[in-house]
């Protein structure tokens, strides 16, 4: 029987691709104790039979430097090992049928120059040049990526492997983890170690790299890791004349096709509008780490049909094998890192959505430093295992999601995108008054929202133009100016933070000073210990020792594993997002209106900006703060569910309201400068970079985390040199549409990308926010210096950047 040994500091389970990296990468980081254990063979499970595609550009610039550092790593690493990889750099070729598809490749080519990646747009006929096989007399043109990728998953696994040994990891095969132990530390349970079919191991950390068993494993210590499995196709075919080792990969997105080369013939796969879900990720078979599916030509056959259209010599062309092998993929195509919410010392890396190998170096060195440090030490937001919460482990709607998200893998990545699977896991209880009132959602942590209020089916197409609704937004904007509106946001996280510690415990996470007057309200980031930001939220101080944190929909997990991990051992953390609504009344008569419905004093001077405090409105007691996030004067109104329709309804009878959505809310926000977390605040920026010392301590005495790390970059800073700083923008032409992404050029020359973007009523041209970078200080003087404009899918449309909001 295989023997494990009775301890090590850090314990992975899974030997494939994911977890042979994470190996390596701790093992050259100094972490000499690491042992992986895996159930059947190395590169078992889907590693294997992955087509191994290495694809470096992806849709934000961290996403692109971790799957850049991932192919220099496979470039390097047979000369490291003595093994083989089968590393090729081919290039990469996309090609477009349709004009839609056009705007993608050009707006893909405007993000390959942000993140100063080689690219170029190609002719139909130049396409044809690269990839000789190809049909290009139905193209409208091709994007030229030179540095792709292909690798031999396999090869690279057993490299990766032997650099992970001679670092000192040990490897252990035929090993199956059936447990966890856990006990209680000071800060909440912790792992301890593993149980498996050859005896107990003890570990400090633990690391899920279980692929489609990683959702099993999960359970089996309560821990969320919402991925399900689905039947994933391609064929390899005989010889096909023209085809040479090097030519490039080459994407048909719109026929949902891949092709590569593979010992003179094609590796020809795909993803299919709608999959083919497989096994639950509880009735994943063992063993299973070496086998296939059966063979399914009547699924395969979108796929094959759309390959001979490119590929017309496939018409004569025989299969040599195939391969239909299963692959996990989570409900926003987006994989899973990071350390587990409420379990500390338990990590996980899975549920790669078929990009696992082109990740796999970048995941592996990001995990290392994650455990290595205590925290991510690059912007990991969208692959954040926190991203998730226990509702969506739920395995019906896991396999319902799954079916369409394998789909979006080709689909044009239109703006606002909505997926149409697995709705309804939450609502407001006012959702069915708003849909009468011509609510069209969308999806946040499980929430429906209202995006905007309109009529007939406007709002439920994409475009990259003007898109149906904006009237309707522009309406629900120029009501929240001018007059009011009502903006149901009970999607908001909420938490309560108490007890005799509350008040050092939040004087320590938050940045701001929030040692306030009981009844005042602070805006304040949590930053890390890099002195970049971790969340952007409001704190309300309610008793001596109560505080109420209200922060966005999407960040409730994340930010209470936060808020556990540093508060004190006297400072209780609940969640009460579940037990109340939220109403935004907003506009400059939002204070006439609410007036009305209460005998409580709203003027300036009895209820100041900032001010929190209890109140009856409409006969609910609820609590009103007067705060806003679109620039008007407002209050938002905590109200409990039970009272949340009695309050709208009188809010609706007292005036002329109208309901607004969260589109106008975008571009509200953007008008006014105002930041969202995810996308201008991030791990990867200061508040210095974002324009937001105010909103800290930083220049008073009090200490918080990341304050070290603050004033550090702030003395680097007084030295000329490469500086970004957000800065606001408005396009010149009221009919271009902007929505984020784009590159920035300032006398032609790329200087940085948009953040965000929408189309503002009120300015009547699309604003946003985006960062800049300049060789020394970036000022008003150095924007006016220069014509600035931005990238719109190949048009240059002039833009004003400035310092300060446009309102």
């Amino acid at each position: 029987m295989t023997e494990v040994p009775d301890r090590a500091q850090v314990v992975i389970v899974g030997g494939g691709v994911i977890g042979c990296s994470t190996a390596y990468h701790l093992a050259k980081a100094g972490v000499a104790d690491v042992l992986v254990l895996e159930q059947g063979r190395l590169s078992g499970g889907t590693t294997w039979h992955a087509a191994g595609l290495v694809g470096p550009l992806r849709a934000s610039e961290s996403g692109t430097r971790l799957v850049q550092y991932s192919a220099q790593l496979y470039a390097r690493l047979e000369h490291e090992t003595g093994l083989a990889t089968g590393y090729r750099n081919v290039g990469g070729l996309v090609v477009a049928r349709s004009e839609d598809r056009m705007v993608t490749l050009r707006r893909t080519a405007s993000n390959a120059v942000a993140y100063d990646l080689p690219c170029r747009l190609l002719a139909p006929e130049e396409a044809g040049e690269l990839w000789p096989p190809m049909r290009v007399d139905d193209l409208l043109g091709a994007l030229h990526l030179p540095g792709d990728g292909k690798v031999n998953p396999t090869d690279l696994t057993q490299s990766l492997a032997k650099g992970a040994r001679m670092g000192g990891a040990r490897i252990v095969e035929g090993v199956r983890v059936t447990g966890f132990a856990v006990a209680d530390g000071p800060s909440g349970p912790r792992v301890t170690g593993v149980r498996t079919d050859a005896g107990d191991v003890e570990a400090e950390v633990v690391v899920n790299c279980g692929g489609m068993w990683a959702h099993a494993l999960g359970r089996l210590v309560g821990v969320t890791v919402p991925l399900h499995a689905a039947e994933h196709f391609y064929v390899v075919t005989e010889e096909v004349e023209g085809v040479h080792p090097d030519l490039p990969v080459m994407r048909d997105p719109d026929g949902w096709t891949y092709f590569k080369e593979e010992v003179g013939g094609l590796v020809v796969g795909g993803f299919e509008p709608e999959a083919k879900p497989w096994k639950g990720p509880d009735e994943v078979p063992y063993p299973f780490e070496f086998q296939l599916l059966d063979e399914d030509w009547e699924h395969f056959s979108v796929l094959m049909d759309e390959a001979l259209r490119r590929v017309p010599a496939l018409e004569e062309t025989g299969i040599r094998k195939f391969y239909n092998g299963p692959e996990s993929f989570t409900p926003d195509n987006q994989f899973l890192l990071g350390e587990a919410p409420g379990l500390r010392g338990y990590f996980v890396g899975a549920g790669f959505n078929s990009v696992g190998i082109a990740s796999a170096g970048g995941a592996g060195r990001a995990l290392a430093e994650w455990i290595v440090a205590g925290e991510p030490q690059d912007d990991l937001v969208s692959v954040d295992v926190r991203r998730f919460a226990p509702f969506h482990n739920d395995v019906d709607w896991l396999r319902s999601r799954v079916a369409e998200v394998l789909g979006l893998h080709y689909a044009v990545p239109w703006p606002n995108r909505e997926m149409t699977s697995g709705r309804d896991q939450r609502r407001s209880p006012l959702h069915d008054r708003l849909a009468e009132h011509g609510a069209q959602f969308g999806t946040r942590m499980g929430w429906e929202r209202p995006n905007v209020f309109t009529t007939g089916d406007r709002g439920s197409s994409y475009t990259w133009g003007r898109p149906d609704w904006l009237d309707d937004c522009a309406r629900e904007q120029r009501s929240c100016r001018t007059d009011v509106a009502v903006f149901d946001q009970t999607s908001f996280s909420k938490y309560a933070v108490s007890g005799p510690g509350a008040l050092a415990s939040l004087q320590w996470i938050c940045a701001a000073d929030v040692d306030v007057a009981v009844g005042r309200c602070v805006y304040t980031p949590w930053l890390n210990h890099r002195g970049t930001y971790e969340a952007d939220l409001t704190v309300s101080r309610t008793a001596a020792d109560e505080f109420l944190v209200v922060s966005s929909s999407a960040s409730t997990v994340r930010d209470l594993d936060w808020l556990r991990r540093h508060v004190g051992p006297d400072t209780l953390v609940d969640d009460l997002t579940d037990d109340f609504s939220v109403l935004g009344v907003m506009g400059p008569a939002s204070r006439h209106l609410l007036a009305g419905l209460t005998d409580a004093d709203l003027s300036d001077g009895g209820f100041p900006f900032a001010t929190t405090r209890p109140l009856d409105l409409a006969g609910v007691r609820i609590r009103a703060t007067r705060m806003t996030y679109v620039g008007e004067v407002g209050w938002e109104l905590l109200v409990p569910l039970a009272g949340v329709e009695r309050v709208y309804d009188a809010v609706r009878a007292a005036g002329p309201v109208v309901d607004a959505g969260y589109y106008a809310i975008e571009a509200l926000r953007l008008e006014k400068g105002y930041r969202a977390f995810g996308r201008e605040l991030t791990p990867d920026y200061t508040p210095i970079e974002a324009g937001l010392v105010f909103a800290t301590a930083l220049r008073g005495s009090k200490d918080f985390l990341g304050r070290a790390a603050l004033e550090e970059r702030r003395r680097e800073l007084q030295h000329d040199g490469p500086r970004r700083r957000l800065v606001s923008l408005v396009a010149a032409d009221p009919d271009a549409m902007l929505w984020g992404g784009e590159l920035l050029l300032r006398d032609r020359e790329p200087v940085g990308q948009v953040t965000s973007a929408a189309w503002g009523a009120t300015v009547g041209a699309a604003v946003g926010l985006g960062y800049v970078r300049a060789h020394g200080q970036v000022s008003s003087d150095w924007l006016a210096a220069a014509q600035h404009t931005v990238d719109l899918a190949g048009t240059a449309v002039p833009v004003e950047l400035t310092m300060r909001a446009p309102l």
